[in-house]
């Protein structure tokens, strides 16, 4: 992609001695790896560096409303999608702004609620053939909507908007929590992430209620069925008393969850509720499952009950900060392109609060270390990757989009 020369914004990154994970109080979480975990995992992670790396910001031309993600096809035309929170698609293409959104559907999204709007986009594996695409938003009855819609023509920069097919609409009581991220795996099902349905501390229980899709990690299968089917590898697919949708469970609000394209692997960022964030870990070859705790757990912390809580089968997080150190993170990505070479193999990400940059590496042996490493500007709502695995930031108040560059 060719990139107007605009400043390189320079960001210098520095080690600090605690760790941290969503918005809570700075404590880290010890490095855990279940036995289930250790016996899933089937691709090694690639050895990369636990130090800090020099990043640089390069903005991308357009002003955007209220960016909430930013994404590519796949389909080797090497455009970036911005979404934008009330309900448009815009391309970046070849370094400039298409004038006509790909999609717009305004008409049919609820923003008003800060966490509300057009939340995730997903291309299916074969979209450069089949022209299909997906977008996650809280429709105006408020319900959270996964809907699939086709392009007008191969490799048009117009998406058609009378061909919307309703996938999922799931009843929210409240504005907060929507989740909405979606993402394709290596296995080819569509992944979604549906918040436990807002207010605070859960108060329905839907995120232990397996038989709820809310506060969940989702999988179907887009290319059967209708509207879709379900994997007959779904962990709950022949339970009667859980959702067969439900993938993993115990999750707060999802806050970018995304493959590594490498491994596999599956990270999730959890958004807290009153004292700490969290990441998680899903490992490549999982056969589903998991319980992340909510809300049970918040973070390494009881939280329903406050102490003595049963932790039997839990799944903790890999890292954990105070929301002294910020208040809602935002999941990042692994990195796997070639412009920032200390960055290769270490996971990224941010809170939108406060501008603090954060770095996880794996090692071979399953542990987790995580570092502080500088800073991103405020109000980060989400990362994206390019073809090619470069990565991008959308900075919400700003309504501007960033590449990460080599300082």
């Amino acid at each position: 992609m060719r990139l107007l020369p605009l400043a390189v914004l320079p960001v210098l990154l520095f080690v600090f001695a605690s760790c941290g994970d969503d918005d809570n109080n700075g404590t880290t979480a010890a490095p855990t790896a279940t036995a289930a975990e250790a016996a899933t995992q089937t691709t090694a992670p690639t050895t990369a560096s636990t130090a800090p790396v020099a990043i640089g910001l390069e903005k991308l031309p357009g002003a955007y409303s209220r960016p909430t993600f930013v994404t590519n096809a796949g389909d080797g035309a090497n455009r970036l999608f911005v979404l934008e929170k009330p309900g448009r698609v815009r391309v970046l293409r070849e370094g400039s702004l298409v004038t006509q959104p790909f999609l717009d559907i305004t008409s049919l999204v609820r923003s008003t609620g800060n966490e509300q709007g057009l939340l995730g986009l997903a291309f299916h594996p074969d979209f450069e053939s089949n022209g299909r695409f997906f977008v996650a938003y809280t429709a105006l009855d408020s319900k959270n909507t996964v809907a699939e819609y086709r392009v007008s023509t191969s490799g048009s920069d117009s998406a058609d908007a009378s061909s919307a097919k309703i996938l999922l609409a799931v009843a929210d009581q409240y504005a907060n929590h929507n989740g909405g991220m979606l993402a394709f795996g290596p296995d080819g099902y569509l992944y979604i992430s549906m918040g436990d349905g807002g207010s605070g501390g859960d108060p329905h229980g839907n995120g232990q209620n397996r038989d709820s899709l809310l506060g969940k990690l989702l999988r179907i299968d887009v290319n059967s069925g209708n509207p879709y089917g379900i994997p007959s590898s779904n962990p709950f697919a022949n339970d009667a008393n859980a959702r067969k949708e439900v993938w993993a469970y115990g999750l707060r609000n999802a806050w970018r969850f995304t493959f590594d394209r490498e491994t596999g692997d599956v990270w999730i960022a959890d958004v807290g509720q009153n004292k700490f964030e969290e990441l998680d870990f899903q490992p490549a070859g999982s056969k589903g499952g998991e319980n992340y705790g909510w809300n049970i757990m918040e973070g390494n912390a009881c939280y329903k009950p406050a102490s003595g809580c049963n932790q039997e089968g839990l799944v903790k997080p890999f890292f954990e900060y105070g929301h002294g150190e910020g208040c809602s993170v935002t999941g990042g990505y692994v990195y796997r392109g070639a412009a920032i070479g200390a960055l290769v193999g270490r996971y990224i990400f941010t809170d939108y609060c406060t501008p603090t940059l954060w770095l996880t590496t794996r090692s071979a042996g399953g542990e987790f270390t995580t570092i502080e490493s500088g800073e991103l500007p405020g109000g980060v709502s989400a990362f994206g990757e390019d073809e090619s695995g470069e990565l991008y930031i959308t900075v919400d108040g700003e309504g501007a989009v960033y590449k990460l560059v080599a300082n």
